[in-house]
């Protein structure tokens, strides 16, 4: 049997331009670990190395070459957690009649789009809330959009990476933004002004700048994050600077993942909760605490907010792969790898052969990981 799908793949680029889709800015922006050729399944894992950090010693002069100090290469694990597919259902009779119209290749190329397009967005979705839930800290105004009159706000997240050690001048580094946002970038007159701006990428282009060595991107899914019901909590027990785990009590309600919370004795820095209030403790994500807490202080739940995301790339990691399919093969007469040009994923396409009917499936498997959340802020708005 001829290749099915070869002599469709020019529809379906050429439709992927043509579909409406909605802004990408997670995808780029985080490493992405594919593997066309390796199926995974939902519950797989898929391992990634962990450096520790180095340990210096003396200068002692000798004779004797020193061993050295032995270091211990662990790994990380992300799970595959979503396994997905869009469905296109055809019969001969549907065929034939749109080919008296718009034509067959035209539409099913259309449909092809729309099912990335769909795809894509959870994946994107994902993405953000991975990102935004494991923060090491924020800064900015709940309920007040960035941008408003300046971009200061970018340098102040951009201080959290750099105090947590993250490398900010490798060209590795992005904020997401939602589109509210980006348009009060675009507005900010000494951007737009390439006597100002050093450039006329977003005068003449819509371009979003980098701005001190960050990559500006937008994302539609960049959302709301609710804040839990917590309030009148205290500390239970004293911490340290660097603890990560906060024992609370007294208090009455939920205190949620993504949660930004700000205690009595350190109001300056706004911490986001990386797991939720559990039996009396809730998680801060990596590096904890800044400021030593006292017992019986107080902690304050801050506002909802829409989550804006910085981070290195380094941080985020997303895992795409085909879906699992029998030794041997499904029922599939054709499949093939093919690229979204708009968010760089690779989908599987694969054709289905029935009763006087055919069914294309677009089909990605994938699981997402912030493997270094110290090398994540997020920006509230």
């Amino acid at each position: 049997m001829a290749n099915v799908l070869t002599d469709l793949a020019a529809d379906i680029y050429k439709a992927a331009d043509v579909v409406a889709r909605e802004q990408v800015g997670f995808v780029p922006a985080v490493t992405i670990n594919g593997n066309g050729s390796e199926r995974v399944a939902v519950g797989d894992t898929v391992r990634s190395h962990f450096t520790p950090a180095a340990t210096a010693t003396d200068v002692t002069p000798s004779m004797t070459i020193p061993e050295g100090t032995d270091q211990t290469i662990a790994n990380k694990t992300a799970t595959i957690t979503k396994s997905k597919a869009v469905q296109i259902p055809w019969t001969g009779e549907d065929m034939r009649h749109v080919n008296n119209g718009s034509g067959f290749e035209t539409i099913y190329g259309d449909q092809i789009a729309q099912a990335m397009r769909t795809l894509c967005n959870e994946v994107e979705a994902d993405l953000w809330t991975e990102a935004y839930q494991n923060a090491s800290r924020a800064v900015g105004t709940a309920g007040t959009t960035p941008f408003g009159s300046n971009h200061h706000v970018i340098n102040e997240a951009r201080q959290i990476l750099v105090d947590n050690g993250a490398p900010t001048f490798d060209g590795m580094v992005s904020m997401v933004m939602n589109t509210t946002a980006g348009t009060n970038l675009r507005n900010l007159s000494n951007l737009y002004k390439v006597n100002e701006a050093g450039s006329e990428s977003l005068l003449r282009q819509g371009v979003l700048q980098d701005i001190s060595g960050v990559m500006l991107r937008e994302s539609a899914q960049v959302g709301l994050h609710t804040k839990g019901t917590g309030s009148g909590y205290l500390v239970n027990g004293a911490l340290s600077i660097g603890d990560e785990t906060v024992t609370a009590d007294t208090g009455s309600g939920t205190i949620l993942a993504g949660d930004v919370v700000t205690f009595a004795a350190d109001t300056d820095n706004k911490y986001v909760v990386n797991s939720a209030l559990s039996g009396g403790d809730f998680d801060l994500a990596e590096p904890g605490l800044l400021a030593a807490i006292a017992d019986n202080n107080a902690i304050t739940v801050g506002n909802s907010y829409t989550g804006n995301v910085m981070f290195h790339r380094s941080a985020m990691e997303l895992i795409v792969r085909p879906p699992a399919v029998p030794g041997g093969g499904d029922a599939a007469v054709d499949a093939m790898l093919v690229q979204d040009p708009r968010s760089g994923l690779v989908f599987e396409i694969r054709v289905y052969k029935g009763y006087k009917k055919t069914m294309f499936e677009v089909a990605l498997a994938w699981g997402v990981r912030c493997w270094m959340p110290k090398y994540v802020a997020a920006i509230l708005g």
